[in-house]
């Protein structure tokens, strides 16, 4: 887990080093959440790419992580601006609210694949870097746990369409409920089309 930051390392980059995922940019529903965190020289137990754990495991791991680490910072883009700027568009500015919100600046930016982020810091985009940099690791944890919370209370207000389960990706039940009973506020006009005639 620590790969990609030793290839920093190695290239001169000693100082701090961050790590930048999202969580959210598939499902047809809900934000798509960006994280950004600076473990320092804390190191906590069993973080890994956040796919790659249970929920249980990412929501203890998630209460470690902003409890030890030196900083994080966390980018929020609602479904309604995903469908002005696209996925990609809204997924970037997530991350730079992320890594531009921390109170401690880091020597190098590490991020999950995206590359071309407007920031204050030098940048490397890692493929698959939630399962090669320690940083990014522990960004997906916050990002995939903030979005689930956020799913789940939007479950209490629009049940019918089971986000409490599914976070608002599209599984059977899910597109069930949306040919039934059309998109709420939530759904992503411009990724529901295939279910519903409803798109704007």
């Amino acid at each position: 887990m620590t790969t990609a930051e030793l290839f920093a390392y190695d290239k001169g980059f000693a100082g701090l080093v961050a790590g930048v995922d999202e969580a959210g940019r598939g499902p047809l529903a809900g934000p798509v959440v960006c994280a950004c965190c600076v473990m320092g020289d804390t190191y906590i137990e069993g973080i890994n790419d956040s796919k790659k754990l249970s929920e249980k495991k990412r929501e203890a791991l998630y209460e470690k992580i902003v409890a030890s680490a030196l900083a994080y910072g966390v980018g929020i883009v609602d479904e309604k601006t995903i469908d002005e700027i696209n996925i990609l568009n809204a997924t970037k500015k997530g991350m730079q609210i992320a890594a531009n919100s921390l109170k401690v600046t880091p020597d190098i930016v590490l991020i999950d694949a995206v590359k071309g982020l407007e920031l204050p810091y030098r940048q490397q985009a890692i493929i698959k870097g939630d399962a090669t940099s320690y940083a990014i690791a522990a960004a997906s944890i916050i990002a995939k746990v903030t979005r689930d919370r956020l799913m789940r209370a939007a479950g209490e207000n629009f049940p019918e369409y089971g986000f409490a389960k599914n976070k608002g990706y599209g599984t059977a039940e899910h597109i069930a409920a949306l040919k039934k009973f059309g998109p709420c506020e939530l759904h992503r006009r411009t990724f529901v089309g295939n279910f519903t005639d409803v798109r704007s």
